[in-house]
């Protein structure tokens, strides 16, 4: 694609990278046939080479959004599926981050838009807050029906039924290994999964102790800054970075590590390129390093050489997270997991589009998500899974608000095949009394 940026524009290093990124397009429309809102709309706008066109219009002519612009680009769910599919390349990813810090720094939103924004970043990333949101939405769920925003209809029903007690294990501290020591990691324990299920990191810290790895949960470390990045908020979303970034190398440079183990896919993708969104910082050395050993658990278990098991008799519906499988480029490892440990795994059709969840997406645009989930739970269902298993909450609680079986995460699986408890979710009654503490 040709580009006509000045020599003045392009001494932005957002612009800079852009200007790549827009040229290495050819135009070949490979992105619309895997890219759910175009799926789901059939709008050329609404799909990744329709952005494409939008983006570049507006960084080129250094206008302001309007609003035909900010909707097509608000409807984007970031997946990342078109970057699998592009024959040329286009890293579709910090373009797409690019155009939503330009417009957020651009753009007069609806009052109605700004509150909801500001309420997401001020709540999401902070567990304890977060923790206070879900319970008051549980109470106020019965009335949602009332509410005149669909956006505030989805964000009282999202309440889960269950709101997990705080988990100590979260707090920062080392779990020494109950085998002979085979690595040194950090564990990412998060922002709203801390808040929406705190089995995952109980699970993940009890099967790397039992395989042989010291776990150290790094003082300092929170959200990864995902969040309000994918908001356009570049400050908010690079203060907590800088954090994590400092507190885990601390950690390197202390006892040193071999690994950042990241349950949370949306969240691995954003730490690994941590390098590139610190490129022009005084971290960037540091956000370099910490970017280079940032793993998914799959990746870090595949490495420790996961025990065989027998047989569990017990069919497991694998669902991609797309932060996952498009956004790290991760396809095998959980399935091939998950066979080792003795499951039987299936896959649904269609499984390289996204549930709709896409960390904020479900709340903010949830006509649309409301479609891409009622698709994907029928083609998880169609395959009759005892268990459907995602490796990213947000997909967790996407699909377990409309499947028929228990959705679990792949580690909780793991633990289980290879001597740790059985899922609570599992077991889970819909009548428990969520408890803060």
């Amino acid at each position: 694609m040709q580009t006509t940026f000045s020599p003045e524009q392009l001494t932005n290093p957002d612009t800079a990278r852009s200007n790549e990124i827009l040229r290495n397009c050819v135009h070949c429309g490979f992105c619309t046939a895997t890219c759910p809102t175009y799926q789901v709309l059939g709008d050329e706008l609404d799909s990744p080479r329709g952005r494409i066109y939008l983006i570049k219009d507006m960084l080129e002519n250094d206008r302001d959004p309007d609003e035909k612009v900010v909707k097509h680009i608000d409807r984007c769910l970031s997946c990342l599926a078109c970057m699998t599919t592009c024959p040329s390349g286009v890293h579709y990813m910090h373009l797409v981050d690019h155009a939503r810090a330009y417009i957020e720094d651009r753009y007069d939103r609806p009052l109605m838009d700004r509150v909801l924004r500001w309420t997401l970043a001020r709540i999401l990333p902070y567990p304890m807050r977060f923790r206070v949101a879900l319970l008051g939405a549980k109470l106020g769920r019965p009335f949602a029906r009332l509410m005149p925003d669909a956006r505030l209809r989805a964000m009282l029903e999202m309440a889960p039924k269950h709101i997990p007690p705080v988990s100590r294990n979260d707090d920062p501290q080392s779990f020494a290994p109950k085998a002979p020591r085979t690595m040194r990691v950090a564990l990412m324990t998060g922002c709203a999964q801390k808040a929406l299920n705190t089995d995952i990191n109980d699970a993940t810290i009890r099967l790397l102790t039992r395989l042989g790895c010291e776990v150290v949960v790094a003082k300092g470390a929170g959200c990864c800054g995902a969040l309000t990045h994918h908001m356009g908020k570049t400050g908010e979303s690079h203060d907590a970075a800088a954090r994590n970034i400092r507190a885990w190398a601390s950690e390197m440079d202390g006892d040193g590590l071999d690994a950042i183990v990241i349950n949370t896919s949306g969240c691995g993708t954003t730490v690994k390129d941590y390098g590139h969104m610190f490129r022009n910082d005084p971290l960037a050395a540091d956000a370099a390093r910490v970017a280079g050993i940032a793993m998914d658990i799959s990746e870090v278990l595949m490495k420790l050489d996961l025990p065989a098991q027998a047989s569990q008799d017990m069919t497991i519906a694998y669902h991609a997270a797309c932060s996952l499988q498009h956004g790290q480029q991760i396809k095998t490892y959980p399935k091939d997991l998950l066979k080792r440990a003795g499951y039987t795994v299936v896959e649904p059709a269609d499984s390289h589009l996204c549930c709709g969840s896409a960390g904020t997406y479900n709340l903010m645009q949830p006509e649309i998500s409301a479609q891409l989930k009622e698709r994907k739970v029928r083609t998880l269902m169609a395959k009759a899974p005892d268990i459907i298993a995602a490796g990213n909450i947000g997909c967790m609680m996407q699909i377990g608000s409309a499947a028929g079986v228990p959705v679990v995460h792949t580690v909780e699986l793991l633990d289980w095949a290879t001597g740790g408890p059985r899922p609570p979710a599992l077991d889970r009654a819909h009548s428990d009394i969520p408890i803060l503490r």
